[in-house]
């Protein structure tokens, strides 16, 4: 999530060398769903917490 949210948004600078013609708030606002489905499945992590702990669990 730190590589795709402002103040730093190192991905999205990258985007921007990369298509100067594009609008840099054209870009955060393209991120934005990315952000959004990030923040879902830290959520649903938090709340489901044996999702997590399904790997860990087989190796016993």
């Amino acid at each position: 999530m730190g590589a795709i949210t402002p103040p730093v948004g190192v991905n999205i600078y990258v985007v921007k060398a990369l298509a100067p013609e594009i609008e840099l708030g054209t870009i955060f606002k393209s991120v934005s769903y990315f952000l959004v489905a990030c923040i879902i499945s830290i959520i649903i992590l938090i709340l489901f917490p044996q999702i997590v702990l399904i790997v860990p669990g087989m190796v016993q």
